[in-house]
């Protein structure tokens, strides 16, 4: 396996943007294989930007393997729909331009519960809209990635489907939208922090089809909340499907990052075959 580094380690949406670049010399001090650029932290998306980024990736040693993104097919407009489409048509060229391979997809969610802490304690579950139903979410979600499937294949980035909250909070709702497409452009991050009860059973739902993993860590306590999470017994879910591509540390700790960063490379380092 190979281990990177998710530029949101460094930058939890704060108002001050961390710049990706400081974070492509941090990894390269931590001698990781590769970084994970956040798409909501990027400076810009002129060309001259984004060559700049791939130069200092390359000098540093390193690989730039995922973009992630945000976007939500669940909604009964089609316009709205449509305007997520084109937002990941979008990421997947800019993907293309940054020599990125894969991109973290969404599925969204309906927006029922507003408070982000409420749905933390219903595990990213939520009410339908009045007069919709999940079977109608699934059906938008579904159409929706088949129209991103043709880019994704022209330009070689895989779409990876993360288990986040709403139609993907369960492993269930994530293999319903795989299965349904069964296509190599679409395949799963695994988020190891986005089960928050049993994980080690769910995440071992989603193995088989999994291309990259976020490994959350949550040294100084968690931004929002705090998993104790078993990374060897993650490791052993991962090697048993033959899984050998990037983890890809979520430092989601409240430490700064230039300490949780660190600690988190050191404790995957004991604990994973990397």
């Amino acid at each position: 396996m190979k281990l990177g580094v998710s530029t949101y380690s460094y930058w939890h949406f704060k108002p001050e943007r961390v710049p990706i670049e400081h974070v492509l010399e941090e990894a390269a001090r931590l001698e990781l294989d590769g970084v994970e650029i956040l798409h909501r932290q990027m400076a810009s998306e002129a060309n001259a930007y984004l060559q700049k980024l791939k130069r200092l990736a390359f000098i540093h040693g390193l690989n730039l393997y995922a973009l992630s993104i945000h976007q939500g097919f669940v909604s009964p407009d089609a316009a709205t729909r449509k305007k997520n489409i084109n937002h990941t048509l979008h990421c997947i060229r800019l993907a293309h331009e940054l020599g990125i391979s894969a991109i973290r997809l969404n599925s969204g969610r309906w927006g029922t519960v507003a408070s982000f802490d409420e749905l933390m304690k219903t595990e990213g579950q939520e009410p339908t809209l009045p007069g919709h139903t999940e079977d109608e979410a699934f059906e938008w979600v579904i159409a929706a990635i088949e129209k991103c499937l043709p880019d994704a294949e022209k330009y070689g980035v895989i779409l990876g489907l993360e288990n986040h909250w709403g139609l993907t909070c369960t492993p269930e709702g994530v293999n319903r939208i795989v299965s349904a497409i069964d296509s190599d452009w679409l395949k799963v991050t695994m988020d190891c922090g986005n089960f928050l009860s049993h994980p080690y059973e769910k995440l071992k739902q989603i193995a088989p089809q999994t291309v990259l993993v976020h490994a959350k860590t949550y040294y100084g306590g968690g931004e929002w909340y705090t998993l104790d999470l078993d990374y060897a017994k993650i490791g052993e879910i991962l090697e048993s499907v033959g899984f050998r591509g990037y983890v890809s540390i979520e430092f989601e700790g409240k430490a700064d990052a230039h300490v949780g960063v660190p600690q988190s490379v050191e404790m995957l380092r004991d604990c994973l075959p990397v």
